[in-house]
C-alpha cells in the first residue's frame, strides 16, 4: 500500500511484572485488558476510555493509510455479492411431517425460516424472519431452533452482542405468540421432552463461559424455578444436552479434549433420574446414538486411535459390555456415523480424503460412494428421518460449487437437488485447476497442500500465492469451493490450503502429533510447506502471503517470529497470540478446558514449552512482513486485548517500515459480522490487503 503521513499509534507502556516458576515476564500492555463489566459500562472509567481510545486510534490509522483502496474494496464487495444468488433458498428437508426451508430475499442480510406441512405444494408458514428481528441491532444471531414433538412450539436462541451467550425464548407456531419464558446465558441449544412442555438446556458460567449446568424448564414458569439436573464441577470439562435421533432418550454429555461421558433419560419421563452410560475415564472418548435395543458408540476404546464403532445393550451399557461393530483401522479415521432403519452410514477419512460408506444392517450390502476428483469435500447432513431409503449429502471441491444430493439406497440413483449457482456470467469450472502436492518436512513427514488457481496463471517465482492453514483441535479444513476466493484466483493468485499437523487430515495421530508438547510441529509444517512452494517455483518470498484465524492466527504469530523473511504479507484474524498469559488465567473463557490441547502452564514443563513459541512473548527487534491483524471487541474466544497487545509490542520492537494494521470490529465478536453482506465486506477488506501489496488494484 502507498505511504502516507498518517502516524501509527503508539500505545502507552504501563509495565507489570508477571512471575511463574521463578520466571519473570514484563508486560507493558497488560493494562489493555478490560472486564466484561467495564465493556458494558460504556466508557465510565479511565481505563476503559484509554483502551477504547487506543482501539479507535488504530482503526483510524488503518482507515487513513488504506483510504486509497476504499473504491477497490467496494469493487471487490460488489463482485463477490454479484456471484451470490440473493433470492435463494435451501433444499427442503423433511422432519416429523413438515418440510423445513431456509431462504434469503434480494437485499436482505438475514435468512427467513419457514415450513410446509406434508407437501412442498402446501402453504408456507413463516417461522422467523430474522431481517425483522435484527432491526436496531449492530449484531444479531438467531440459532438453536428446536421444534416440539407436536409441531406447535419452537424454542429459539438469540445473541445480540456476539459473545455466544444466548437467550432462549419460546414461540407458539399456531398463534405467533412469543411466551414470557426467558432463559438467559445459555449455549443456545435446547431439547424438548416428549410431553411438549419440558425443555432441557445448558447454562454457562457467566465469567468463564464454560458450559457447566443442565437445567429443566417447565413451559409457562419463571426461569428462576428451573431445576438443575446436572452440574459439571470439573473445570476442565464442559457439558451439553441433546436428544437421540430416535427421540427415545435425552442425553447429557460431558467432555474435555481427551475424555467424555454420557448419561441418558427416557424422553417420556422428563422428571426421572439420568442413568450413567459409562463414567469418564481419562483418554476414553465416545459419542452415542440409539438404535432398537442398543446404544451405538463412536469411540477410541482399546487404543483405537482412529476410532471405531461399538454397541452395547441399553440396560447394561458399561464399557465392559461394549462389542465391535466396525473395528479400528490404522489407515482410516472414522469421523462420524448415521443410523437409519435399514442402513448404517459411515463417514470416513483415508489419506486425507472423505468417504461415505453404506452398510445394510442385514449385511447384504457394504460399499462406498464413488468420487472422482483428486481432492474434494463430502459430508452427510440434514437426515432427520429414520425410516427412509434416501440419504442426503453435500459435495464440493476447490473447483466444483457445492451440490446437495439425495442418494437412493434401494436403486443407487442420485438426485442432485441443488447446485450452487455462481452468478456474474464469468465462472466456468474448466477455467480452474486444482491439485494436491506433498511437501517434505524437517522430521521426514509429508504434508499435503491443496492448490487451486486459474488455468491461465503461470506458476513461477513471480506468482502471488496465499497459503492458509488452521492446525488445532483436530479440526480438518476440507478442500471446498469458495465464490469469494474467485476474486483472488481471477487476479492471478494461487490459493494453497496446507494440511498441517494439529488437524486430523491424516488421522488422529496427525492431531496428536500437533498438540501439547508436539505443538511446534504445526508451525514448522507450515514453514516447511512455504519453503517447499518457494523452492519448487510456485512462488517466491516476495509474493508469498499467509493467512490464519483464531488458533490459525496463533500459527501466523509464530511463523512471523520464526521465519519472517519468507512472507511479503500476513493476515492474522482474531489471533490467539498471548498464549502463556491466557492459559495461566482460569477466569478467561476456554482456558481450563484446553489444558489438554496446549498444556497446563501451571506445570513448569508446559510453561517453558508454551513460552518458547507464544507469539507475544517471542517478539524480537527484527524485520516483520506487512501485517493486517483483525479482532472483535466482544470476542469471547480470543479476547481483543491479545491482538491489541501484540500489535502494540510489534510496533515498539520491529525494525522495518512495513505495514502493520490493527482493525477492531467494535460491534462484533469471534465470528465477525453477522449479516451475509457485512461478512463479504470483511473478506473484501482482507483480500484488498494482499492485492494492494501485489499492486493489483486495477485488475
Amino acid at each position: 500500500m502507498k505511504s502516507t503521513d498518517a502516524n501509527a499509534p503508539i500505545a502507552d507502556k504501563k509495565s507489570i511484572k508477571l512471575e511463574k516458576h521463578g520466571d519473570v515476564r514484563i508486560d507493558d500492555y497488560f493494562w489493555m485488558r478490560l472486564s466484561d463489566e467495564q465493556k458494558k459500562a460504556e466508557l465510565k472509567d479511565e481505563q476503559t476510555l484509554n483502551v477504547v481510545d487506543y482501539l479507535n486510534e488504530e482503526n483510524t490509522y488503518y482507515e487513513k493509510v488504506s483510504a486509497y483502496t476504499k473504491d477497490f474494496q467496494e469493487v471487490l464487495f460488489q463482485e463477490m455479492k454479484g456471484r451470490i444468488k440473493e433470492d435463494d433458498s435451501s433444499v427442503p428437508y423433511k422432519d416429523n411431517g413438515y418440510y423445513y426451508i431456509t431462504s434469503y430475499k434480494t437485499g436482505n442480510q438475514y435468512p427467513i425460516y419457514s415450513r410446509k406441512k406434508d407437501s412442498l405444494e402446501a402453504n408456507q408458514e413463516i417461522i422467523f424472519d430474522v431481517n425483522q428481528m435484527a432491526k436496531g441491532f449492530d449484531y444479531y444471531q438467531l440459532g438453536g431452533l428446536n421444534i416440539s414433538e407436536n409441531n406447535k412450539l419452537v424454542v429459539f436462541a438469540t445473541d445480540t452482542i456476539s459473545r455466544r451467550q444466548y437467550t432462549l425464548r419460546v414461540k407458539n407456531l399456531e398463534t405467533g405468540e412469543i411466551y414470557k419464558d426467558i432463559i438467559e446465558n445459555t449455549t443456545g441449544g435446547s431439547v424438548w421432552a416428549n410431553d411438549n412442555k419440558t425443555i432441557f438446556y445448558t447454562k454457562k458460567d457467566p465469567v468463564t463461559l464454560r458450559s457447566e449446568k443442565i437445567f429443566r424448564h417447565l413451559l409457562g414458569t419463571s426461569a428462576s424455578e428451573d431445576v438443575e439436573v446436572f452440574h459439571e464441577k470439573d473445570e476442565t470439562f464442559g457439558t451439553y444436552v441433546t436428544k437421540s435421533k430416535s427421540n427415545k432418550f435425552i442425553i447429557i454429555g460431558s467432555y474435555n479434549t481427551v475424555s467424555s461421558e454420557a448419561q441418558f433419560l427416557d424422553a417420556d419421563n422428563p422428571t426421572g433420574n439420568f442413568n450413567m452410560l459409562q463414567p469418564r475415564v481419562r483418554d476414553l472418548e465416545y459419542s452415542v446414538a440409539h438404535y432398537e435395543n442398543d446404544f451405538y458408540l463412536l469411540t477410541n476404546k482399546d487404543s483405537a486411535t482412529n476410532f471405531k464403532l461399538m454397541k452395547t445393550p441399553i440396560n447394561s451399557s458399561g464399557k465392559e459390555n461394549w462389542i465391535d461393530v466396525i473395528p479400528h483401522r490404522k489407515d482410516t479415521l472414522l469421523e462420524d456415523f448415521s443410523i437409519f432403519k435399514d442402513y448404517l452410514i459411515l463417514e470416513e477419512r483415508n489419506n486425507g480424503l472423505n468417504k461415505i460408506r453404506i452398510k445394510r444392517w442385514d449385511n447384504k450390502e457394504d460399499y462406498y460412494l464413488p468420487f472422482d476428483e483428486e481432492t474434494y469435500s463430502v459430508g452427510v447432513y440434514a437426515n432427520p428421518e429414520f425410516d427412509t431409503d434416501i440419504i442426503r449429502y453435500s459435495y464440493n471441491s476447490m473447483t466444483t460449487p457445492a451440490s446437495v444430493i439425495d442418494f437412493n439406497l434401494t436403486n443407487k440413483s442420485k438426485d442432485i437437488k441443488k447446485e450452487q449457482e455462481v452468478l456474474g456470467g464469468k465462472f466456468q469450472k474448466e477455467n480452474y485447476v486444482s491439485k494436491r502436492i506433498w511437501a517434505n518436512t524437517r522430521d521426514g513427514k509429508k504434508v499435503a497442500i491443496s492448490l487451486v488457481y486459474h488455468k491461465d496463471t503461470k506458476l513461477n517465482n513471480e506468482t502471488p500465492l496465499m497459503q492458509y492453514a488452521y492446525g488445532s483441535y483436530g479440526y480438518t479444513i476440507s478442500d471446498g469451493f469458495s465464490t469469494t476466493r474467485l476474486s483472488l484466483l481471477d487476479r492471478g493468485f494461487v490459493f494453497a490450503l496446507t494440511h498441517v499437523r494439529g488437524g486430523q487430515y491424516l488421522g488422529r495421530e496427525w492431531y496428536d502429533d500437533g498438540k501439547m508438547l508436539q505443538k511446534k510441529n504445526t508451525f514448522t509444517d507450515f514453514i516447511d510447506c512455504s519453503k517447499y512452494l518457494i523452492e519448487n517455483n510456485y512462488t517466491s518470498s516476495e509474493h508469498l502471503y499467509a493467512m490464519g484465524g483464531s488458533a490459525g492466527g496463533l500459527l501466523m504469530g509464530v511463523i512471523v517470529n520464526m521465519n519472517p523473511e519468507l512472507y511479503n504479507g500476513v493476515i492474522a484474524a482474531v489471533p490467539f497470540v498471548d498464549v502463556i498469559t491466557t492459559m495461566l488465567d482460569e477466569s478467561i473463557p476456554l482456558t481450563t478446558g484446553e489444558y489438554d490441547e496446549w498444556g497446563n502452564p501451571n506445570i513448569k514443563e508446559y510453561y517453558d514449552y508454551i513460552k518458547s513459541y507464544s507469539p507475544y512473548d517471542q517478539i524480537s527487534a527484527a524485520s516483520y512482513p506487512n501485517m493486517l491483524v483483525t479482532t472483535g471487541y466482544f470476542d469471547s474466544q480470543v479476547q481483543y486485548w491479545e491482538p491489541a497487545k501484540w500489535v502494540a509490542k510489534l510496533r515498539d520492537l520491529k525494525t522495518d517500515n512495513n505495514l502493520l494494521f490493527l482493525n477492531t470490529n467494535m460491534d462484533a465478536g469471534h465470528g465477525g459480522a453477522s449479516g451475509r453482506f457485512d461478512a463479504l465486506k470483511e473478506t473484501a477488506k482482507e483480500y484488498t490487503f494482499f492485492l494492494a501489496l501485489e499492486n493489483k488494484l486495477n485488475n
